[in-house]
This record gives C-alpha cells, sequence and structure tokens, in this order.
C-alpha cells in the first residue's frame, strides 16, 4: 500500500483537557503544558482526505533547545505506530476514520524537560512545554504515594521551621509554582545559567536529569557566579533591597527578578533561598520540600570539626566557622543511577552560599541516606552536609595574655532536623533520616567510616562540676523574665568557683548584637546544687534584638582548684505574640471574600507604622496586598484590619499574615481556608 501523508489544515492541542490530566491545570489552560512518559491527545483537522490506518502517515519531530540533535536526545524524530510506546516518543491515532484526527503522543520518560517544537508533517508546527514527571514509573522523579505528590509537587504553600531546637517556630511560606508567570521565570532560570550560556546543546541535554537540573538550581538560586535570583546579607544592612523577613513567599522574588532582566533580588538568607529553590522545583515537576537543621554547623576547612573560641566571659570570639542556630536547605527526591540502588530517594541540596563546589556556589544533590551512613565520597558535597548535621565541637578560651585552654561543652549539632508534616501544618521530625540516634553503635561506625574523630572515644571525662541553662516558659517580646544557670556539684567538696552568665541578642548564623544582661560572680560556693537566676528586661534587650528575636545565653564556670573551666549555651527565641485571622462569610470559588485580621500589641509602648501583608496562593490574585493602620496602636490595644480577596480555586489555601511595625518587625501568621466549588 502507499502510505499518504495526512493534509492537515488546522488543529486543536485541547490545552484544558490536556492540562487536567497531567496535573499541570493551575498554570493555566491557555497552553499546552505536559509531563514526560504520559500521553497526550490533540485534535486534527484535515484539509482534505480521511485518516485511513495503515494507509494514512504522518512525519512527527519534537526538538527542544537552539541546536536540537538526536545524539544530545534533543531532537526526537517518530511517525504513527498502532500503540503507544510510552517507553519513547511516539505517536498513534486513536479516532476512528475520519476528517478528524485524535493524535495521542507521548514523550520518552528521559526526554529533556523545557519548552518543545512539535513538528507534524509539512504544515503542522505546535509548541508545548514538557515537565518532569513523578507520576511516571519510568521517571528518575518517581514517587509512589498520592499524598506524598499532593504535598511535594502540588501543594503551593508550607511551612518553614525557624526559632530554635528547643523551640521550633512554624513560619508559613506560599511557594506559589503555579501563579501566573512563574513556570516561564522558572525555565529561563535554567537558560540563563552558565552552563547553558557555554554550551546550549549539552546543557539542554542535560536537562532530561533530575540530579543535573537540581544541581544547577543549587547555583542559580543564589547569584554569586551568576544572572542568579536571589544575594544574600546577613549584615542586618539591607538599604537597597529589603529584609529576608519581609518576604512571605516566593511569587513576588521570581517575578522581580524576571521582570528586572535577571538582576539579583535583595536580600535573601538560607530560608529564602531554600523556599525559592522548592517554588522552582516543584514548578519543574521534582518533589521537593524545605528542611531545616537546628545546631547546623558550617565547616570550612573539611575537617568535620568546628573550633570553637570564647574569651574570659564566655563570648564567642567571631570566626569563619560558626554553629547557626538553624539552617535550611531543600530536599528533591529522584533516584541515584550514579550510585547504589540504596541511595534513591531524597537528596539533599542547598542554595545558600556557603562554599564553592567544583569551583561555584552550589552544594549538593547527595543522598540522604549517604550522609547517616558515613559515606563522604558520593557526590555531591558529602562532607559538607556531613558536617553540618554531625560535626564534633572543640572549644578554647583565649585568655587576656594570648594563652588558649581547652574548656568542656556538651553543645550538639544537627538536632530535631524537621519538615512539615504530610497533608498537616505539624513538624516532622526527620533527624532519624540524617544520622543514628547519638551514642548508638550504628553511630559510631558511621563515624569510623567517615575517618573522623570519633566524639564518644574522645568525650571528656567528667570531672563532677556540670552546668547548664534553664528557662521559662514566660519568655515573650516585651515582657521581663529570669534565667537560670545551674550548676551541678558531683564531688565530695565544696568548690569554689567563678561564675560568668551572660545573654547578647544574636542573628540566626551566629553574630551577636549587644549584652542584654551580665552577671559575674567571683567567689560562688557550690554546694551540691546551686540555681543562680538572671533576668532579662525589655529595657535593655528591646533596643537591641535582631529580626530573628534571639538571645544566647552563656554560662561559663571556672573551677579555681583544678583550673577547669565548663561552658554551657543556649540560644532563647521570643514569641511574637498571635495574629488572629477570622473568616467572614463561606469561602466559595470566584466569590468576593472577607478576612479580619487582629494582633495585640504586647509590648509597654505604642506601636508606630503599622502594616499588615497578606498573600496566598489562588486567593489573592498572585499579589500582596497590603494594609496600613493610620494611627498608633497602644498598649495590650488590638491593631485590626479587614481585607477582601476573590479565590480562584477551590480547596485547601492557606492565607500567609505579615505584621509590621516601628517595635514589631515580621510577625507571622496564616489561616488555613478550604474553599468551595
Amino acid at each position: 500500500l502507499e502510505r499518504r501523508r495526512l493534509d492537515i489544515d488546522r488543529w486543536n492541542l485541547e490545552c484544558e483537557f490536556n492540562n487536567i490530566d497531567h496535573r499541570t491545570d493551575l498554570n493555566g489552560v491557555d497552553r499546552l503544558i505536559v509531563r514526560r512518559g504520559q500521553t497526550f491527545t490533540i485534535s486534527l483537522y484535515l484539509r482534505s482526505g480521511s485518516y485511513q490506518p495503515g494507509v494514512s502517515s504522518l512525519d512527527c519531530v519534537a526538538e527542544t533547545g537552539p541546536q536540537p540533535s538526536e545524539q544530545y536526545g534533543t531532537r526526537a524524530s517518530f511517525g504513527l505506530s498502532a500503540n503507544i510506546d510510552t517507553s519513547c516518543w511516539s505517536a498513534a491515532v486513536t479516532s476512528p476514520p475520519g476528517d478528524m484526527v485524535a493524535l495521542s503522543i507521548c514523550s520518552a520518560p528521559d526526554a529533556p524537560i523545557g519548552r518543545y517544537t512539535l513538528t507534524l508533517g509539512r504544515s503542522g508546527r505546535i509548541e508545548f512545554i514538557l515537565l518532569f514527571n513523578p507520576w511516571c514509573a519510568g521517571d528518575a522523579v518517581y514517587m509512589d504515594n498520592e499524598q506524598n505528590l499532593a504535598e511535594y509537587v502540588l501543594s503551593q504553600d508550607g511551612i518553614i521551621f525557624r526559632g530554635s531546637y528547643k523551640h521550633p517556630i512554624p513560619t508559613p511560606w506560599n511557594f506559589g509554582q503555579f501563579e501566573g508567570g512563574i513556570l516561564d521565570a522558572c525555565l529561563r532560570i535554567l537558560d540563563m545559567n552558565p552552563k547553558c550560556l557555554r554550551n546550549p546543546g549539552k546543557d539542554y541535554s542535560g536537562r532530561r536529569n533530575p540530579i543535573y537540573v537540581s544541581r544547577v538550581l543549587s547555583a542559580m538560586v543564589n547569584c554569586n557566579d551568576d544572572k542568579g535570583v536571589l544575594l544574600g546579607r546577613w549584615t542586618g544592612d539591607y538599604s537597597g533591597g529589603v529584609s529576608p523577613m519581609v518576604w512571605k513567599g516566593s511569587v513576588e522574588i521570581l517575578r522581580n527578578w524576571d521582570a528586572q532582566a535577571c538582576q539579583p533580588v535583595c536580600y535573601g538568607q538560607c530560608w529564602v533561598f531554600a523556599a525559592v529553590a522548592c517554588s522552582v522545583s516543584r514548578a519543574l515537576g521534582i518533589p521537593c520540600r524545605v528542611v531545616t537543621n537546628y545546631l547546623s554547623a558550617h565547616d570550612t576547612n573539611n575537617n568535620l570539626v568546628i573550633e570553637r573560641y570564647i574569651n574570659e566571659n564566655g563570648e564567642p570570639i567571631q570566626s569563619r566557622e560558626m554553629i547557626w542556630n538553624y539552617h535550611c536547605w531543600v530536599e528533591n527526591w529522584m533516584t541515584r543511577p550514579d550510585l547504589k540502588s540504596d541511595f534513591n530517594g531524597w537528596q539533599a541540596t542547598d542554595p545558600t552560599p556557603q562554599e564553592k563546589s567544583e569551583g561555584v556556589y552550589c552544594c549538593g544533590p547527595v543522598p540522604v541516606r549517604a550522609i547517616k551512613e558515613g559515606e563522604l565520597t558520593f557526590k555531591y558535597d558529602a562532607p559538607f552536609v556531613f558536617a553540618e548535621v554531625n560535626a564534633d565541637i572543640i572549644s578554647f578560651m583565649k585568655k587576656k595574655d594570648g594563652s588558649t585552654s581547652k574548656v568542656t561543652s556538651t553543645t550538639l549539632v544537627g538536632q530535631n532536623i524537621s519538615t512539615k508534616s504530610v497533608g498537616s501544618d505539624a513538624r516532622e521530625d526527620i533527624t532519624h533520616l540524617y544520622k543514628y540516634p547519638e551514642g548508638s553503635d550504628e553511630e559510631r561506625e558511621a563515624f569510623k567510616k567517615a575517618d573522623h574523630q570519633n566524639k564518644l572515644l574522645h568525650q571528656e571525662q567528667n570531672q563532677g562540676l556540670h552546668l547548664t541553662i534553664k528557662v521559662t516558659s514566660d519568655m515573650r517580646k516585651g515582657c521581663d523574665f529570669d534565667v537560670f544557670a545551674l550548676v551541678t556539684n558531683n564531688t565530695q567538696s565544696t568548690k569554689k568557683c567563678r561564675l560568668v552568665f551572660g545573654s547578647s541578642a544574636v542573628s540566626y548564623n551566629g553574630f551577636l548584637k549587644g549584652n542584654c544582661g551580665f552577671k559575674d560572680l567571683l567567689n560562688v560556693e557550690l554546694s551540691p546544687g546551686r540555681r543562680v537566676p538572671l533576668r532579662l528586661n525589655y529595657s535593655k534587650y528591646g533596643e537591641l534584638l535582631t529580626e530573628d528575636n534571639l538571645i544566647r545565653l552563656a554560662a561559663l564556670l571556672l573551677d579555681y582548684t583544678t583550673r577547669e573551666s565548663v561552658l554551657a549555651v543556649r540560644n532563647i527565641v521570643l514569641e511574637n505574640p498571635e495574629i488572629r485571622v477570622r473568616i467572614l462569610g463561606e469561602p466559595k470559588e470566584n466569590r468576593k471574600l472577607a478576612a479580619e485580621i487582629t494582633l495585640q500589641n504586647p509590648l509597654p509602648e505604642p506601636l508606630e507604622a503599622c502594616c499588615f501583608s497578606i498573600e496566598g496562593a489562588n486567593l489573592t490574585g498572585g499579589c500582596v496586598i497590603t494594609e496600613r493602620l493610620g494611627s498608633s496602636v497602644g498598649p495590650g490595644e488590638d491593631a485590626k484590619v479587614k481585607v477582601y480577596f476573590t479565590p480562584t480555586h477551590s480547596g485547601l489555601r492557606k492565607l500567609v499574615v505579615d505584621f509590621d511595625s516601628n517595635k514589631l518587625g515580621h510577625v507571622k501568621g496564616y489561616r488555613n481556608v478550604i474553599i468551595g466549588k
């Protein structure tokens, strides 16, 4: 039989049907956005003739990137088959003979993601966007759990944990990966990466691999080596931009970067970098979550040990090796065909610029399992991430005469590693995925394998004096309260000691901002147990607090008889007042809705320049609603506003609220709203 080419007059991409089927409809249904390894169907209307099985033919060519080539996998040629083959590019007609042809097309499950042109015969030329497909078993990002997929790919809002490891504070975040313009900004991030600018053909080919794409995103979310999205700043001077605390979501950041010709958005810190990386990963179809590691070590010399120095008042001497109060990164879900199959699953990737990797500020992806097992030779950057959760800390006191002496300290790193639970706003503790329990045989083995000082073998002998810091539950911003140094003397004799007990406002990455209260007791007689209070007054700490609301408490005990010293350090986070959100009326899709938002002033002084800002995926139209109060709010009084918005999609949505004033900076709150059809 002679093959007859189909004579195509026009076509319908059936965007609404296809996008809903591929779970991309929240991006809109005005263009075709599909996932790889999954069939989509378009309607072809013929100019002449009709489709005849076995007789009609159609040459299809799918291309992506500026130099498409079959060798690089960026060009695929295929014709009509009797049936779709989901393992490669294929096409089949699924309608009966006639002048309208339903053409089903499937991309290869390992095709590069991005913008595609599909040529159909001589006259047809369609465009579509192809994304990773975690619903497809043949895709490297396949995830076999619908609840997890709903959380880690489709959910447009979430919770990022901040505060301190004894008091994790949930911060709401609007990831907004399906809001207008965000997918285009994410594809532009890939196109602006230096590897693409140097060799676009090779880079587009690399986009078939989520390992490669994750590493590119890790480098491009910060702007340290490239035209990346965010500039980091930790100094407290945010002139020329805004404080990282201002952001409530990724939408404004990504839109600003895209609109300002890829100039970096000012400013980010770790949770902002991580949140933006999460938005981009989810937008492209890679399952992703934001993770917080409390007491996170920053090891600069790769020896897996943090050498920490203090002065004779117990105050830290700043160095590049720090213990961050917390640090956030992301985990992306994928297989690791370059490693053993045990290392598939969550991969830690860190877009915050800390240390260079292969000459660029990026980190990961490294399997979380490799960190737990102490496999430090695995790609990428395993030693750095291992140190963040597992480094040993050695403390030294630098004396006025220049000499140093070792100090006993019980600080542990890598505590309460946290992420948002699937399907709820609760905290899920995932520390066990990164490390074996402290002191267990498996932990010892992992340390030996990591070829580094085993903290169990090198633990200081207990010399009889113990020092801990205890706090009370009333540590609210605006209040005066006590903290306590608790000294335990396990020896038989009464000891004479010096106790230095101080407090400083501190940023979350460890930089001190000023003394909030200090006590130096030169002759403390220690009977078996002694509790020493330190009063913290709002009149002193109020002006010094950073936006992190953190105070570092440090107690240093010097034993006059043995000349030994013991250090106890604890960060406390002061509670902000609660923001109350009341929804007025029944929440319905495309119907105007009101919310009443209230915050009570907890301070003993008035609040000036009060401002609420509100944002929510599919609630506020991708914009931030800003409401300023005309008058000041006195002590104990309520700041209150009413806002109106129109939800555009049904389902569970998070309304994220931020309050700012001259004395209360960036108090976050949220309310889950269920929108009906």
